[in-house]
């Protein structure tokens, strides 16, 4: 008889909780994100000068979640969310977005799916411009991996990740400086992939938050083990941190990867700033990225980040959104990639495919729609 993954037991035993004990559904809710932009992007550097007019889906979703009262302070959960091509028509997909059944307990959250790492979760608010084509996946996190296994993606540290397990704690509601901690773990399983050489991969990570007056702070680290091979384990640890003041807010996060090659490590350090600006219904926004140089042996590469000189890459973004309701506004950018002589960093969204040196630019005129 062929075995059934550990994972595929967890869901079906949380699903089965959810759906047998004998109590109302209590709550049912569809929403949804519709987030498009018109572009003008080009990406420039001698001899080569190419420039496209297009319409670009920043991640529009459909979900379902719901919730039903068991008693005791304990709720069966659950959510299922798919993507959506705005721009093309094409799908929906039906759960290929953060999708999960799971309890909610006094103790926390326990639940199994296909869900965004707590490594991405720690920081992502802080980025005005997350998700679309000038998010600071470009040159943060090695990427995107909008939706992945062990094996699809074995570089981003931005990922929603397949076949994965989490706990999230409850906040910490004492009147002492404790309050608004939470803390996130999540394992992903293996689930019978196997990469190079025989590798069994598996995917590690924590996060811990604290979110308390015009403060947020935030503390994530990642480990993928055997993506680059067996016995090989890649990390990624960052630290965020975000001040509200009157109409403004300043953020910053700082990050550095480290990938375990069969020739040696890889390690790359970057740092995000950003700062926006509320004048009634218009949020000014800026951010900036610096990706250092790849340190390692000569010729290492994962994903983005490359050993050696000219390997680095900054990003400049500038822009506003204007509010017109709760759900609904506009917004323009213009979001720059300066890539030094060898480093070939490109959008995480809407990418143009980039080569060594050259310097990919957007204009950006979009409208969001949530319901």
């Amino acid at each position: 008889m062929q075995s059934r993954p550990l994972s595929s037991f967890l869901f079906g035993g949380l699903a089965l909780i959810a759906t047998t004990t004998a109590h109302a559904q209590s709550t049912v809710t569809v929403y949804g994100r519709l987030n498009v932009s018109l572009e003008h992007a080009d990406a420039s550097h001698a001899p080569r000068d190419r420039a496209v007019n297009r319409e670009s889906n920043n991640r529009s979703v459909i979900g379902f979640r719901g919730a039903e009262d068991l008693g005791d302070g304990v709720q069966a959960l659950f959510q299922i969310e798919g993507s959506l091509a705005l721009d093309t028509g094409v799908g929906p997909s039906l759960a290929n977005r953060d999708t999960r059944v799971g309890l909610q307990t006094p103790y926390g959250l326990v639940f199994a799916g296909h869900w965004g790492t707590p490594y991405l979760l720690a920081t992502n608010t802080l980025d005005p411009w997350y998700p679309t084509t000038a998010g600071y996946m470009a040159l943060m996190a090695n990427g995107s991996a909008p939706t992945t296994n062990h094996l699809t993606n074995t570089a981003s540290f931005d990922r929603r990740q397949q076949n994965i397990v989490q706990y999230w704690t409850p906040a910490w509601s004492s009147q002492s400086w404790l309050s608004g901690l939470t803390g996130r773990i999540a394992y992903a399983f293996n689930d019978g992939e196997v990469g190079p050489n025989g590798a069994k991969p598996q995917l590690l990570s924590a996060s811990v938050t604290w979110d308390q007056g015009p403060w947020n702070l935030a503390l994530a680290h990642e480990q993928h083990r055997d993506y680059q091979g067996p016995k090989l384990t890649d990390s990624a640890t960052k630290l965020g941190a975000a001040y509200r003041f009157g109409p403004g807010r300043l953020a910053t996060a700082v990050e550095r990867l480290r990938y375990e090659t069969p020739i040696g490590a890889l390690t790359r350090d970057s740092v995000f700033v950003a700062a926006t600006w509320q004048l009634g219904a218009t949020s000014l926004r800026a951010s900036f990225t610096h990706a250092g140089e790849g340190k390692g042996p000569a010729g290492t590469r994962v994903g983005f980040v490359s050993a050696g000189d000219d390997t680095g890459s900054r990003q400049w973004t500038l822009g506003a959104d204007y509010t017109l309701s709760r759900r609904t506004g506009f917004y323009a950018y213009v979001s720059r990639i300066d890539n030094q002589a060898r480093a070939a960093y490109d959008f995480a969204i809407n990418p143009l495919g980039v080569g060594a040196g050259e310097k990919p630019t957007v204009f950006a005129l979009g409208v969001r729609h949530a319901f």
